[in-house]
């Protein structure tokens, strides 16, 4: 089934002409209806009627939050030109329209041509496209499931003066990814039509795969895509450490039935895999919640040790995400999540450690070449907490210099009263989260940890949940994205030069020179750069233009003019013509790039030839 649907001011429209056999009998009159969602709809081959409730439950979840209560179901073929029978396309309407008696519902005639004129109103919500199918089905949700979905959303745009803006009357002009963040949260459709341009990229590069004996949305990593992932995985466990995370290793399954969980179940379910084992029934974690706070459980704290803070480098943390949804390294099964909860002994506590965190997270995206321009950050919270912080919100959404989505509920229905997360906006305008921080206010209590404060009275923490990049994963899906684009847009991509699987590479003219590359090498590699030689016998040319596929940023060519030079000729990537430079600075340059980050040696035969073709 396709869906075209918008929020419109008015929509006329008038029967003209049966245009086929089973058309309704109907008898043809004008129709003007104001303030209305039109849902233009195409019934498609394989369409049943567990596909019309699910796009009806869709429907209605998306007019509940730009608060609409009336609905025109409008039969368009035009949408598909795979089209069922018209028989089924009509019962499914019929269904449809039937399953929505709580709205102002009506339909327009079936196997009619009709004349209609439209006015959408210009929100960012007003329009948007769905396309279900019946692998689309859902799963059974569970009664807390179908509680938060009855919780209303208001959404705004909190600016950097202060100023909240109801979306619909906020000008996009100037933000149009912003706009997209909007239109993406609000639709709550997270399938993907096509693969995102970083799918190709990820197998070109040999980074990542879909591995075809496991479940979809696991996948495997070959030798430069581990060395990537390990680097960036050593970098933001040193940036958590330097900020005072104290690193720890918890289970990746637990029991189901263990008070705590249960509690947390009834009312925050997920998408969990489940286990029976021995009798018990387990489930794979989907967080590193869990056992930081099990650990946390188990301690005697007291008001002197707070804030303290917990980390684990989930490798992996589980989540059965639907299949729709799963597309490369931007939304997986297993991922790999850093994740650092802080236990703060108050509100005026945890807010302090909010803005640090804040902090964190973002010089740790700009520091793995995710700039700020790069996302748009969503701000979540209760309308009681806003009123009562307004000056720390506001303060963070003027450290970012632009404005901001808000979600403001009217009551608290989850575990933390504000959330803020970054959103990277991709090629096709789908919105992936990278850095979060939550401040929960219930985990203290259902998980019975507590501390001891200055009247010697045992009180629950209040807990901060930070994973300051976000899946590792998805930060290589963002930079990837990254890349696509300014391949599109004229700029060579490329990988920071620290997270290069090889840095430098050098290719010998003829075997005389082997010797010479091989000093060389040794030479480089001495001061921890990753160096490769293209030994191989091919041309020239050919060896240059597979360094430039691999975005090898250096590529250093030894004929007889290097050999007999005190300097080396440099291929630089970022520049145009080749140039000479001593050494030790080539060395200075590479080493300033590099400053701070973690090293890794090669992870791959040193020589060209002696690698294995990866075929993807």
């Amino acid at each position: 089934m396709r869906i075209l649907q918008l929020h419109c001011d008015n929509i006329s429209y008038e029967a003209t002409k049966k245009e086929i056999k089973s058309a309704e009998d109907i008898e043809p009159k004008p129709v003007s209806i104001d303030e209305v969602v039109v849902c233009f709809v195409a019934i498609e081959n394989g369409d049943n009627n567990d596909v019309g409730l699910d796009a009806i439950s869709q429907i209605k979840e998306s007019m509940q939050k730009i608060g609409c209560k009336k609905l025109l179901l409008y039969p368009y073929a035009h949408l598909s030109s795979d089209l069922a029978a018209p028989s089924t396309a009509l019962s499914i309407l019929k269904l449809m329209e039937s399953e929505s008696q709580d709205l102002e519902v009506s339909r327009a005639p079936f196997g009619w041509t009709k004349s209609y004129n439209v006015k959408v109103k210009g929100h960012p919500l007003a329009e948007s496209s769905k396309v279900i199918t019946a692998g689309d089905k859902k799963e059974k949700t569970s009664t807390a499931l179908e509680s938060e979905s009855k919780i209303k959303s208001y959404w705004f745009i909190l600016s950097p003066d202060g100023s909240l803006t109801e979306f619909d009357k906020f000008n996009f002009s100037k933000h149009k990814k912003l706009e997209k963040l909007a239109k993406y949260e609000s639709d709550k459709n997270r399938n993907v039509d096509e693969p995102p341009p970083h799918v190709a990229l990820m197998k070109k590069l040999a980074i990542a795969d879909y591995e075809p004996a496991s479940d979809h949305g696991n996948m495997r990593f070959f030798p430069n895509g581990r060395l990537i992932k390990s680097l960036l995985e050593q970098y933001v466990t040193n940036k958590v450490k330097d900020y005072g995370g104290y690193e720890v290793e918890t289970p990746i399954m637990y029991d189901s039935h263990h008070p705590s969980m249960e509690s947390y179940f009834n009312r925050f379910p997920a998408r969990q895999y489940n286990i029976d084992a021995d009798g018990k029934q387990l489930f794979l974690r989907f967080a590193a919640c869990f056992g930081q706070f099990l650990i946390a459980h188990d301690m005697q704290i007291s008001y002197k040790n707070l804030p303290y803070r917990l980390y684990e480098m989930t490798r992996y943390s589980f989540r059965r995400e639907q299949s729709g949804e799963l597309v490369g390294l931007r939304r997986l099964r297993a991922f790999t999540m850093p994740d650092c909860h802080a236990f703060c002994k108050d509100i005026p506590q945890a807010i302090e450690e909010f803005r640090t965190r804040f902090d964190l997270s973002r010089d740790v995206l700009k520091n793995v070449g995710i700039e700020n321009d790069d996302y748009e950050m969503a701000i979540r919270f209760t309308e009681d907490f806003y009123n009562e912080n307004k000056e720390l919100i506001t303060e963070i959404v003027k450290k970012l210099d632009k404005p901001v989505l808000v979600e403001m509920w009217k009551e608290r229905f989850f575990y933390f009263v504000l959330k803020w997360e970054f959103n990277y906006i991709d090629n096709l305008g789908k919105a992936s989260a990278l850095s979060t921080d939550q401040i929960d206010v219930e985990n203290g209590n259902r998980y019975g940890i507590e501390f001891v404060d200055e009247n010697n009275k045992t009180i629950n923490p209040i807990i901060l949940h930070n994973s300051p990049s976000g899946a590792i994963e998805r930060v290589i899906y963002a930079l990837l994205e990254k890349c696509a684009k300014d391949a599109k847009e004229g700029r060579k991509p490329m990988f920071p030069l620290w997270l290069a699987p090889t840095q430098v590479r050098i290719i010998p003219l003829k075997d005389e020179f082997m010797e010479f590359s091989q000093n060389l090498f040794d030479k480089l590699t001495e001061k921890n750069i990753r160096v490769d030689i293209d030994d191989r016998n091919e041309s020239i040319g050919k060896r240059i233009r597979e360094s430039e596929k691999e975005w090898i940023r250096y590529v250093l060519v030894i004929g007889d003019k290097e050999v007999n030079s005190e300097n080396l000729s440099v291929r630089d990537r970022t520049q145009s013509d080749v140039r000479d430079i001593s050494f030790d600075d080539f060395i200075n340059e590479i080493q300033t790039q590099n400053q701070g980050k973690p090293n890794s040696t090669l992870n791959l035969p040193p020589l060209l030839s002696k690698r294995p073709i990866i075929q993807v």
